[in-house]
């Protein structure tokens, strides 16, 4: 938590401001009812306070008969006599020169005191009674008015709270994804091998949402119901203790079943994520591989475990909403049977005369909103809670530490494309080593080769001169210089990749040429096309270089994938270039193309190949034979037929092959 809350620093004026602005919210919802509460009171119940005679210009002063009375007199003034008016079978009278016992007497008889009273007392005409209440009506005017402007005000303050903590909230969320993402592309290769690409796309939007509902509503809704419930109790409390008690019976009650709720909710909150974490796993995984399902009719068998993925899933919601669908009801029954506490004791309270009408309905308002707060409290913990676990989750990400750091202090080098490894020991698991004492030097512009079986090491080589793994024992020097010496910006910019799978952006053409990188000019991109054969099917395409792409470039064939990454390869101007395989999925007609490509791109340029098919790569210069991990043959592809080791042995197989064929 307190690492997530380091992200608020940077707002702590907007928080400050939507505290105050909390606190406001909440004194304006405490005072609407005591509003009306004062209204029936002192205007809708006025008529049971009593009147003084009073001179015309008296404060409060109404004419009647031949007198001028109100009920804003002075009581120490020391008048004996009073004017009341009461309510009898539905009409009002004024019973006069009565005493103050009398006028007490009047509002809390019954009717048979009441019509004893009647007798004697003048029914009041529509326009008396008009006349008499006439500074009622003004104010329940005024009452009606400042409700009014009080419901404005918590309008006007709410909206200005939401806009601020939906904007502080995006602005936090996209720091917060922006910096998941930029730390997820500094991780080295190893990560991406074991992490599930499902799990890495749930970490930077779905995980970030649910911090983002912590930061625009959650914290402040928790501090403004912890305030509420606060208010609501010292406002109770302050009006009539006895009944503040008899409102609060129900709170330990309610405090067991919030403490059960949040553990169960928490609980379940977790259990939901997890299952859709392994539901968008299995979907990326499956959607990937959707063609090899279909070449081997595994669709039912994929259908039978997305069923039980979404089945658990399905479980996991249902058992998050019956928590939920339990603890509401339980929460409003006990808000109903502290309001029947309340109408009950008030009732008798009125009735004895120790309350008076407004204060009952203050507390019948209160007590149906404080139960309200209560129950946002505990779910908004819970909510907190899976915030914070989804918070935990993007930190595990975060807290990854790149196995391949920049230098602090980079050797600054224009790479010619000398290359050297010097004992070179090499494992992706500790002590299980690929690569094993590994030693050769390639000139500047010298085109190597390495062949060898599957899993002797070729593809590692190309791994590490690029540094996305780091070596364990030896060196690997360029120009002279330790690979670890120099930034990976530039080691890498000089190095020209071609992949045997190319992976093509959804874009278009020329953006997966230049990768969207401003400096390389669309005359660039066309050159480059042009240079490796690309240009030829380009042009021929209704969009030409705005020709869209989707997703891997499903829509090209695989030669035109390959020509487009030499064309990448090319725009970027590398002094290394790496050929992992590129022939190796192409068709014999666009092979020629390729082969054509490939020369003019190893023009000038120190080149690295790996290849399976030894016709690709008797032209270089030098030929590296590997074997479990050690270079054991090597020399041009005549001198090592010569030697009739392992290179002539895969030479003859390959050879026999094809005769076959």
């Amino acid at each position: 938590m307190k690492r997530l809350l380091k992200y608020l620093k940077p707002h702590a004026l907007t928080m400050l401001i939507v505290s105050v602005m909390v606190l406001l919210i909440t004194a304006v919802e405490l005072y609407k009812p005591i509003i009306i509460g004062d209204a029936i009171d002192y205007y809708i119940n006025g008529y049971y306070n009593a009147y003084a005679v009073v001179d015309a210009d008296a404060p409060g002063a109404v004419r009647y008969g031949d007198v001028y009375i109100s009920k804003n007199y002075d009581a120490d003034a020391g008048s004996e006599l009073y004017y009341q008016m009461f309510l009898y079978n539905d009409n009002y009278y004024m019973a006069e020169n009565i005493t103050a016992e009398e006028c007490e007497l009047l509002e809390k008889a019954g009717s048979e005191i009441l019509s004893e009273y009647a007798e004697n007392a003048k029914c009041l005409t529509r326009d008396e009674l008009k006349e008499l209440r006439h500074f009622d009506f003004t104010g329940i005017c005024r009452a009606a008015l400042l409700y009014l402007g009080a419901l404005l005000a918590g309008f006007i303050l709410n909206a200005l709270q939401t806009y601020m903590l939906q904007k502080l909230g995006q602005d936090i969320i996209y720091k917060m994804r922006e910096e998941l993402f930029a730390h997820i592309h500094s991780l080295s290769l190893s990560f991406f091998n074991t992490q599930p690409v499902g799990k890495l796309v749930t970490r930077v939007t779905n995980d970030t949402e649910a911090v983002n509902e912590m930061f625009s509503s959650v914290l402040v809704r928790l501090f403004k119901n912890i305030v509420k419930i606060i208010g609501y109790a010292v406002v109770m409390l302050s009006i009539n203790v006895k009944l503040a008690g008899y409102s609060f019976l129900l709170l330990p009650l309610i405090g067991v079943l919030t403490f059960v709720f949040r553990h169960l909710s928490r609980q379940a909150y977790r259990i939901t994520r997890n299952k859709i974490t392994d539901i968008n796993t299995f979907l990326s995984e499956n959607i990937s591989g959707m063609k090899l399902i279909q070449i081997f009719t595994r669709e039912k068998e994929k259908y039978a475990e997305f069923e039980d993925k979404s089945k658990g899933l399905y479980k996991a919601g249902y058992r998050e909403m019956m928590i939920f669908a339990i603890f509401r009801p339980i929460i409003y029954l006990l808000s109903i049977a502290a309001l029947v506490i309340i109408v009950a004791r008030g009732g008798s309270l009125v009735l004895g005369g120790t309350i008076s009408i407004g204060t009952l309905y203050i507390f019948i308002n209160y007590i149906s909103s404080f139960f309200d707060p209560i129950q946002e409290l505990a779910e908004q913990f819970g909510t907190l809670q899976s915030s914070i676990a989804s918070a935990e989750k993007m930190f595990q990400i975060l807290d990854v530490k790149p196995e391949i750091v920049n230098p602090a202090h980079p050797v600054d080098v224009k790479l010619d494309g000398k290359i050297e490894f010097k004992n070179v020991w090499f494992a992706y698991e500790k002590d299980e080593y690929i690569l094993k004492d590994v030693s050769f030097t390639i000139n500047p512009g010298e085109k190597v080769a390495f062949v060898g079986a599957t899993g002797a090491g070729k593809s590692s080589i190309l791994n590490l001169i690029g540094r996305y793994f780091d070596i364990q024992k030896g060196e690997i020097l360029i120009d002279g210089v330790n690979i670890k010496d120099i930034d990976t910006d530039v080691l890498r910019g000089a190095i020209g990749q071609v992949q045997q799978d190319v992976f093509l952006f959804t874009g278009d053409i020329k953006s997966n040429i230049s990768l969207r990188n401003e400096n390389i000019t669309l005359d660039e991109i066309k050159a480059a096309a042009k240079y490796v054969n690309a240009d030829s099917f380009i042009s021929k395409m209704p969009g030409g270089y705005d020709e869209p792409v989707t997703e891997r470039g499903s829509t090209l064939s695989a030669g035109q994938r390959q020509l487009i990454s030499f064309a990448r390869t090319l725009a970027y101007k590398p002094t290394i270039l790496v050929l992992d395989e590129a022939t190796a999925n192409i068709d014999t007609e666009t092979e020629s193309l390729i082969t054509e490509a490939m020369e003019k791109l190893m023009t000038g340029r120190t080149t690295i190949m790996v290849a399976h098919r030894l016709s690709t790569i008797q032209h270089a210069d030098k030929i590296m034979v590997m074997d479990k991990g050690r270079i054991v043959e090597s020399g041009n592809h005549q001198e090592l037929l010569m030697q009739n080791g392992v290179y002539r042995k895969l030479y003859d197989l390959q050879l026999a092959a094809e005769v076959t064929e």
